[in-house]
């Protein structure tokens, strides 16, 4: 164990020996990688800031379950039970029929509902589902109008069902841009340990010649392009957060202007962990491929 562990240790330093005694190409070769893993890790993160934006603008999605209009307190305290009871609901309120009135009096209707003999406004509960997913809204939907004494439920899901397939979309677009680039930035390692190959045939073949393994001599490569894939999720990282510190404020004042208190949001810990994940797997399976493809008839 403490033999492999020097081994890798071994190829890890003279990896970055390699990088760092070219420094422009390394620079350069690291600007390539960041800037590509930077469209589509800046695309998903434009998709879950305008989920959240539009949450904000628009409120929670709610249901809204109106009771009969002769329903009286017994039912209305049987529907309250079994609100309690559903762990699908985030949290519900009850709107009664004479605060219902009250409200559309200072909506200025005051005049119009002043001729009214009695409340013609039922009951109601306002309730706000655990989750945004359609599906939930519907089977909720659908259990509420089988409870006794409910005359009608409205949803408010529609915009979610729109925004739920807009961000579909989007982020199957950003799956896609993510696999053409990665494939782009295997092709880019590839050349790069190619031409490191190329250059290092001779100390290779002598390597060979004093007793090297397959393994040993393949080591360094690898760790060559995972460090470069690494550098280029650094500089992945770093150009999302300039974009997201560059537009906070513009976006913050877009959202007041709708009543709205949003703040744009950079990447968090795990996803600044997939993104340095994903650049130093695409830079090891380059190397790997071109380690293997090179160094094969060796």
């Amino acid at each position: 164990m403490i033999n492999w562990l020097y081994l890798h240790w071994r190829a890890f330093a003279q990896a970055c020996g390699r990088l760092a005694a070219q420094p422009l190409g390394t620079l350069l070769s690291a600007l390539v990688v960041g800037i590509a893993l930077s469209l589509p890790a800046g695309g998903y993160l434009v998709l879950d800031n305008v989920a959240g934006l539009a949450r904000g603008v628009s409120g929670a999605p709610e249901i809204s379950v109106f009771m009969a209009p002769e329903a009286g307190k017994p039912a209305v305290d049987e529907i309250d039970r079994r609100l309690k009871a559903d762990n699908r609901l985030a949290r519900y309120r009850f709107v009664a029929r004479d605060e219902a009135l009250a409200q559309l009096a200072e909506s200025g209707l005051g005049d119009v509902l002043g001729g009214l003999e009695a409340n013609p406004l039922p009951h109601a509960f306002v309730l706000v589902p655990a989750s945004e997913d359609p599906a939930l809204f519907d089977a909720l939907a659908e259990d509420l109008r089988t409870w006794p004494e409910v005359a009608h439920v409205q949803l408010d899901s529609e915009w979610v069902k729109r925004l739920h397939a807009l961000l579909g979309l989007g982020k199957s677009a950003v799956l896609v841009l993510a696999a053409l680039l990665g494939v782009a930035l295997v092709i880019v390692t590839f050349n790069t340990i190619r031409l490191q190959i190329l250059t290092q045939r001779a100390e290779i073949g002598v390597s060979r010649l004093l007793g090297a393994t397959d393994p040993f001599i393949r080591r360094p490569f690898y760790w060559f392009g995972g460090l470069q894939g690494l550098l280029g999720g650094l500089v992945a990282l770093g150009a999302v957060w300039a974009v997201v510190l560059a537009l906070r404020a513009p976006v913050a004042g877009l959202a007041q202007t709708y009543g709205a208190i949003f703040q744009l949001s950079g990447p968090g810990r795990v996803e600044s962990l997939a993104i340095l994940g994903f650049a130093v797997f695409l830079g090891w399976l380059g190397s790997a491929i071109s380690v293997r493809r090179h160094l094969a008839g060796d």
